[in-house]
Order: structure tokens, then C-alpha cells, then sequence
């Protein structure tokens, strides 16, 4: 007997033409080495047609790489994503050839994370949001749990002696700030893009953040955590959505601001408080590498599964607390890269991963980080670490 079966049956590629006949007990053999096999799914980030330089058709033709990580970009913290808006957005990367790999991010109001007497009205906001998205049939949403600003650095365009740019901190810079007059610090450089958590709408209100945050220490800030992700869980277990909570970065205060989200101790803490599978982590190197007393292997190996999504990035470090953005070639910055993705295959990680923060180079314009052609050259260079080890460990089997 024969089966017809497309390049989607098996996932990932083993096959490209739209029909083939083959045996049913050859699909069988098939379907068995594929079980046996550790895999993960290469993807990018993408910010939707509005706001990202990078097209679709772009990300398409990045070897291995099958599926986006993206967001309702112009949507508030705190606001109900339509389904009909989830619904377009699903729609314009399927017509692209691609899928949706995940969410990142829907953001956390402040009235949550600061545990204001309206939480429970954004949190029932929230649940709407994932109830929602589960219905469309998206299964990962990154998040964060960081206040006023999200990631930081004080540098979006340090020049490297290749002539390339990339995103730098230095903690000098940060202690010689005003806090308000952070956003305009770096605003110039952003050529001409709206980046993630530097919205300027949410900027223009950093003194009213400033103020809801100074009764909030790192403890209560960890138990408006728990408290929001005990609310969540019912729904994410209704639909399978798995929550991929994003490192602080860089892993300590900033602006005398509490950081939880910054280390081993913590994120067990984290996931041991609310022990659910849904309740699981996005293993981001870059941000937990901040701190170079994270052993970022081990990390990984003390959260198996529970890291839902990992961003793999390197970092060049000049002093303790004065890093840049490094290519992810581990022999251009700090990291050992191999050592990294060796840990995530050694827990059987088989969720979505993307290159992160590459540089600006061959004459790029593009939102600082967020460019095509670094990226895509990390997408190809983790990949092929993948394959290497998944060889390796075949042979020693």
C-alpha cells in the first residue's frame, strides 16, 4: 500500500516535493528516527510589517529557519488582543510560508507587577489575552517581569574595529544618568524604529513609574509574580500555553530598581513556587550571562523542562559590567557557545530558538539589534552547532 504525504507531515523538511508516494512501512521507519531525535526549531524575531525592516519573505530565506516569534507590536500593556487581530497576524505569516512559533511578548501591566488594587482587572485582561490566542491555536508567550525598563544599555551603535555596530552597557554610564533622561540618551541611534520596551509613550512616563515602584522590593515584587502566575495557570492548562518567563538584563539593579529574574536561585525559586509544566522559563544566554556568576550550561541543566524557548546570544565582556554584543561565533566573545547548545540538546530541548541582537553590518539600517544579515548568520552558525552535536552523539551511541 502507498501514502501520500507533504513536506509538512514530517515538520521540519525531510521532504520538499508536494506528493510523494511511498510506502507505508517506509513512512514507518521515518516516523521512528524521527522520534528518536532531539529537535529543536530555529526561528527570528519579527515585529510585524508596521515596525520591522526585516519582510517575511526575508526571514523565508534564511536556511532552517520555518517559523517567527512576534506580537501584536502596537498593542498596550493591560489591553484584550482580539482574536480577529491574533487571527490577521496568523494569517499574514502562514500566507508568507512560515508559522508562528510563539508570542513574545504580551507585556505585564505595572498595576501586576506592582501588586495595585486594580491587578486583578489586568490580570482577568491577561487571561482574556491567552484564552484568546489559545483559541488560534499559539502555544508559547514570552513575557517579562521587569520594572519601568525592560532590557537596558547605554550604547545602541558601538563601533567595532570591523566597522560594524552592535548594542553595548556600561554600568559607568548608567550611575552619571538621570533615569528620565535615559530614553533620550540612546533615542538617536534607533534609527528611525520603535524598540521593545523603550516605547516612547511608556518614556514619557518615567517619573510616574519611578513612583509606583519605590515601595516595591525584590520580595514583592517575586510574590506579585506567584500571585499573577497562580491567576494564569487554569487557562494555560485549558489550551496548553506554555508561559516563557524573559531574564532581567542586565541580572542586577538598575536605578536602585528590583531585579528577580537574574540567576539560578531565583528562577528555580520561581518555578518550584508555582510547580506547573506551563509555568517554565525562556532561557536567554545574553541576559543571564550579564552576570558572570551564572555557570550558563549548569543553569540549563538544572531547568530541564521547564525552558520553553531560548535565546542564544553572545557577549564580549571589557569589564565586569561593561559588556557589548558579540557575532555568536563563541571565539568572537565570552560565551562557549557549543558548551550552551550542547546543554540545551543534552535536556532534550525541542522548542523554538532565535538568534539575538546581532550587529549592524554590510551597510544595514535597522532597528539596533533587530537587523537581517547578523541574525541570519547566527540562525545558520547555531544550527550548525545542532547538527554537529546531534551527529556527534548518534556516532557515540
Amino acid at each position: 500500500m502507498y501514502a501520500t504525504i507533504s513536506s509538512m507531515d514530517f515538520g521540519r523538511g525531510f521532504f520538499y516535493n508536494k506528493n510523494i508516494q511511498m510506502t507505508e512501512e517506509l513512512v514507518a521507519k521515518i516516523k521512528i528516527k524521527k522520534v528518536g531525535k532531539t529537535i529543536m526549531e530555529m526561528t527570528l524575531r519579527w515585529y510585524g510589517s508596521k515596525f520591522d525592516t526585516v519582510t517575511l519573505k526575508q526571514i523565508r530565506q534564511i536556511p532552517g529557519v520555518k517559523g517567527v516569534i512576534t506580537t501584536l507590536y502596537d498593542t498596550q500593556p493591560g489591553e484584550v488582543w482580539s482574536r480577529e487581530s491574533i487571527r490577521a497576524l496568523k494569517e499574514e505569516v502562514e500566507a508568507a510560508g512560515l508559522h508562528i512559533a510563539g508570542i513574545e511578548s504580551v507585556n505585564v501591566h505595572d498595576a501586576i507587577k506592582t501588586g495595585s488594587p486594580d491587578r486583578d482587572m489586568y490580570i482577568d485582561n491577561y487571561i482574556q489575552c491567552l484564552e484568546n490566542l489559545g483559541e488560534e491555536g499559539i502555544k508559547l508567550v514570552c513575557y517579562n517581569f521587569m520594572p519601568v525598563f525592560d532590557w537596558t544599555r547605554t550604547e545602541l551603535a558601538r563601533e567595532l574595529e570591523d566597522g560594524s555596530t552592535v548594542l553595548a552597557y556600561t554600568q559607568d554610564a548608567v550611575d552619571a544618568l538621570d533615569p528620565e533622561k535615559m530614553f533620550e540618551s540612546i533615542a538617536g541611534d534607533m534609527n528611525g524604529t520603535v524598540m521593545p520596551g523603550w516605547e516612547p509613550e511608556r518614556m514619557a512616563r518615567v517619573k510616574e513609574l519611578f513612583e509606583l515602584y519605590k515601595d516595591i522590593d525584590d520580595e514583592k515584587l517575586f510574590q506579585n509574580l506567584i500571585y499573577f502566575l497562580e491567576r494564569i495557570m487554569p487557562v494555560c492548562d485549558k489550551y496548553d500555553i506554555n508561559m516563557a518567563i524573559h531574564p532581567d538584563d542586565p541580572a542586577w539593579s538598575v536605578f536602585g530598581l528590583p531585579r528577580i529574574i537574574i540567576n539560578k536561585e531565583n528562577i528555580l525559586r520561581m518555578v518550584n513556587a508555582v510547580d506547573n509544566v506551563h509555568n517554565g522559563v525562556t532561557f536567554c544566554a545574553g541576559s543571564y550571562g550579564t552576570s558572570l556568576k551564572n555557570d550558563l550550561p549548569d543553569m540549563i541543566r538544572s531547568l530541564k523542562g521547564r525552558i520553553h524557548f531560548a535565546h542564544v546570544r553572545n557577549l564580549k565582556f571589557i569589564t565586569p559590567t561593561n559588556f557589548q554584543e558579540a557575532p555568536h561565533l563563541s571565539s568572537e566573545g565570552t560565551f562557549d557557545m557549543h558548551a550552551i547548545m550542547r546543554a540545551l540538546y543534552d535536556i532534550g530541548f525541542d522548542g523554538p530558538i532565535r538568534p539575538d541582537h546581532g550587529r549592524m553590518i554590510w551597510g544595514e539600517v535597522a532597528m539596533p539589534g533587530y537587523g537581517l544579515y547578523d541574525r541570519a548568520l547566527g540562525a545558520c552558525y547555531l544550527q550548525g552547532l545542532w547538527e554537529a552535536i546531534d551527529k556527534e552523539a548518534k556516532a557515540n551511541q
